[in-house]
């Protein structure tokens, strides 16, 4: 039996689907960031096969289908790991659509990753003008680095100074130590080193 339980939902269209193949490695990576010994089950979420279902609880307010089953396992995960296309400059409408179904308070103090894909990097502020807002207003426990894929990405062509099997890799450890229970890196202080003002005003 696994410690903890990682859902990671997908809000991509196509099949198959970079959003899908995006948590896919996020949760890989999150798997592997776990500290000795301990384990995790991984189930994935593909809206796209909900859809008319999600669409039909937001018209009656009762969940309808396979929703509800769906609503269990991302209330009930240890983490989640949220990754959705940028349409428009923003998460697509069946990514909205599956948040607004989900109780207000049922995701308080969970562990989040978020992830999104793209044509080209121009879109990757979307995490943060968008995505992260959303979760931020669910109370969610989201961790610091979101990772976007754009189409160069994958081929390995796009950024070559933080490139993407790195940020993964970040993202998932970051996600892993969230569920685990441990304290998240924390960028060091460029100014720690430094003498505090009375310490140079004694030498004056």
């Amino acid at each position: 039996m696994s410690d903890f339980t990682i859902v990671a939902v997908s809000a991509g269209l196509g099949q198959p689907s970079s959003t899908r193949l995006l948590a896919d490695r996020l949760a890989q990576a999150t798997v592997d960031a776990l500290p000795p010994g301990k384990t995790a089950s991984v189930e994935t979420v593909e809206l796209r096969d909900i859809a008319h279902d999600v669409v039909n609880t937001m018209l009656t307010g009762f969940p309808s289908g396979g929703v509800s089953g769906v609503l269990e396992k991302v209330t009930g995960a240890s983490g989640l790991i949220a990754v959705t296309p940028i349409f428009t400059t923003s998460y697509s409408g069946l990514f909205k659509s599956f948040v607004d179904i989900l109780d207000k308070d049922s995701l308080v103090g969970k562990p989040v990753l978020l992830g999104a894909t793209g044509g080209t990097a121009r879109h990757s502020l979307a995490l943060e003008y968008a995505l992260r807002p959303l979760f931020t207003y669910l109370r969610t426990d989201t961790v610091p680095t979101g990772v976007f894929a754009a189409t160069d990405d994958w081929a390995g062509e796009a950024d070559s100074v933080n490139p993407l099997p790195k940020r993964i890799e970040r993202a998932g450890r970051e996600l892993a130590q969230r569920i685990a229970g441990g304290v998240t890196e924390t960028p060091a202080d460029p100014y720690g080193a430094m003498p505090s003002f009375a310490d140079m005003m004694r030498d004056l």
